[in-house]
């Protein structure tokens, strides 16, 4: 089951301190390996949790990951403890809920980055490659090399999927532009190495790269910082991230897991909680590009009304976006 819908509206768990049983069905969340202050993808969750804190005045109850090793048993002791509904972020989440959620069938999980078909489960996943053409085609107009970077952090589809969009943005505006990748590792530590990150970005630059994009969670800082440090300007990811380096910061590929969390949540609580898939995109506001005071003197009008149409024209079928993970292909490359 597929809805496409509109966006609207422990830490010592593992250590040996078993946490007090959820009362009247107090939710949890779970946040991937690179922390839940990542400043990204991990935060954008960590917000929408606490939005719905705010509004409803219920606490819930969360646990920062250390390592691949303690995915199963997170998730398993949440769900033994009763917390209801369990939001859990990261791809990398996919096998461990695959293992535990049939054990515990009247608990609603959700997983944001990976679909897993079981009855009790919401997967919540985005077309992130639509996003990253909005933000190529603003770096292929805001470059003056027409040389431009990329910077992932884990190798996977997923994070292919940005590179991708990126690619087919800056050539689908600039034929002649060239796009230098490089992703930070094959392992759950990419997520969390900004000095890599910020060497990854320095060699493009030094090839030329006047602006850079990552897709590298905390590795992504020192993506960022690098490119500030040598008068490039930085995309950021996930989170709006043009707060870290005002005038510095080109946009940011902004994708709503905050909105996906809090949603899950709130529904929980409203009566209104199902499974299935959501598929978001443009159409549901699920993935766009920011624009604020921040980088309001770096985006031209010509680079928004351009942006913008290219959003019109995605939504509306006329521009297709290639997404990698249907078949592990770049046309645009």
């Amino acid at each position: 089951m597929i809805n496409a819908r509109p966006l609207a509206p422990l830490a010592a768990l593992l250590l040996g301190v078993v946490p007090a049983i959820a009362q009247e069905s107090e939710p949890a969340v779970i946040f991937d390996l690179g922390g839940k202050f990542d400043r990204s993808f991990n935060q954008a969750s960590y917000e929408g949790a606490e939005r719905f804190k705010a509004e409803t005045g219920i606490a819930y109850h969360e646990f920062e990951l250390q390592s691949d090793a303690q995915r199963e048993q997170a998730l398993r002791r949440f769900s033994e403890q009763g917390y209801n509904p369990i939001v859990v972020a990261g791809f990398s989440n996919e096998s461990a809920m695959k293992a535990v959620a049939p054990d515990y069938p009247d608990t609603h999980f959700v997983i944001i980055d990976a679909v897993v078909d079981l009855p009790n489960v919401r997967s919540v996943v985005f077309k992130e490659q639509e996003g990253s053409y909005l933000v190529g085609l603003l770096a292929a107009m805001a470059s003056e090399t027409g040389k431009v970077g990329f910077v992932g952090g884990m190798d996977i589809p997923l994070i292919q999927k940005f590179a991708c969009g990126y690619v087919q943005g800056v050539k689908a505006t600039n034929p002649d532009a060239t796009v230098f990748q490089a992703m930070t590792g094959t392992t759950g530590a990419a997520w969390n190495d900004p000095v890599r990150g910020g060497e990854l970005a320095k060699s493009q630059i030094d090839q030329g790269a006047d602006v850079v994009y990552h897709a590298a969670g905390g590795t992504g800082i020192g993506v960022l910082q690098a490119a500030v440090d040598a008068g490039a300007l930085g995309i950021g990811v996930d989170s709006n991230q043009n707060y870290l380096h005002p005038g510095h910061m080109l946009t940011s590929m902004v994708k709503r897991v905050d909105v996906a969390t809090y949603a899950a949540l709130m529904d929980e609580r409203n009566g209104a909680w199902t499974p299935g898939v959501e598929v978001l995109g443009l159409a549901e506001d699920g993935v766009g590009y920011a624009s604020d005071e921040h980088n309001a003197e770096l985006l031209t009008e010509e680079m928004l009304a351009a942006a913008e149409g290219a959003k019109e024209k995605i939504i509306a079928g006329e521009i297709e976006v290639h997404d990698y993970s249907t078949d592990g292909a770049c046309p645009a490359r």
